[in-house]
């Protein structure tokens, strides 16, 4: 596929007969590394429409609330009570203007994500307090997917120098274990997915790192958040009942969501048992 550089181009190699500007220090210089910093056309759109949707959000945001509303609504939530105060301030608002509503939503919601600011789980629970636990699984899958890809681009541009000084050994461990399962990476990214077994945040941004390729960070992202967005959703709609945020994944919650992890990665475990037989 064509690429588009970010970039620019190094500079020719040199002739063999040289000249009088090869001994100067600029002429010495190592050539930069472009493959870090390049994104495909495909790739290039997608970042664009990302931006684009978070851009159009806002401005549906600031355009159709009185100032007035500000306040009560333009707010992150930080704990269970601030989140069902913002629902009761919101549920007039997400009615009258649910289109809008929606925009501005997913653009939070991706910000958020592709700059690494905590607090999506409260929009997850918000989601399915105000739409229910269908819609809030769409508008949940949606935005999530949205802002890891977002965050996959931003990482491919700028996030090497922060995964390896965050996260050194654990990149180290991902890397070997992407190898590992190269052939049948798809099954193991919707397994990570699943199941809590690595934050999304360190997945989001060590996937370009360790090369996997975008449509199946995509597409892994995509289908193996359904899950755990049908967890929070439903959370969200009995958002009165729920006491603490740890209450989501108790014990049963988890065990099943290994279980239905296991199943994605079953065939890579059978084919490298094939193997070795």
């Amino acid at each position: 596929m064509a690429q588009f550089r970010i970039a620019a181009s190094p500079r020719d190699e040199e002739s063999a007969g040289g000249s009088a500007e090869d001994d100067s220090p600029t002429s010495k210089r190592p050539p930069r590394d472009e493959s870090a910093i390049s994104l495909t056309r495909w790739e290039a759109a997608a970042a664009a429409t990302v931006f684009l949707v978070f851009s159009v959000g806002l401005c549906c945001i600031f355009f159709t609330m009185a100032e007035a509303e500000y306040d009560k609504i333009l707010r992150l939530p930080r704990n269970l009570s601030d989140l069902r105060v913002l629902k009761e301030n919101l549920a007039v608002y997400a009615r009258d203007y649910q289109a809008k509503f929606i925009f501005g939503y997913c653009s939070i919601y991706i910000f958020m994500q592709t700059f690494m600011i905590p607090g999506t789980i409260f929009l997850s629970l918000l989601a399915g307090a105000l739409f229910g636990v269908a819609k809030g699984i769409i508008l949940i899958v949606l935005s999530a997917t949205s802002g890891a890809s977002s965050c996959y681009f931003l990482s491919k541009l700028v996030g090497r120098p922060l995964v390896n000084w965050m996260w050194p050994d654990k990149l180290k461990f991902f890397q070997t274990e992407i190898a590992k399962h190269r052939e049948k990476l798809l099954n193991y990214l919707l397994f990570l997915r699943i199941t809590p077994s690595l934050p999304n945040t360190f997945i989001n941004l060590a996937s370009p790192i360790v090369d996997i390729p975008f449509r199946t960070f995509f597409l892994a992202t995509l289908v193996g958040l359904i899950p755990a967005s049908y967890i929070t959703a439903r959370a969200g709609l009995a958002l009165g009942d729920l006491k603490s945020i740890r209450d989501l994944y108790d014990m049963k919650t988890l065990i099943v969501l290994f279980l239905i992890g296991f199943i994605t990665i079953f065939p890579t475990i059978l084919k490298r048992k094939r193997i070795y037989e």
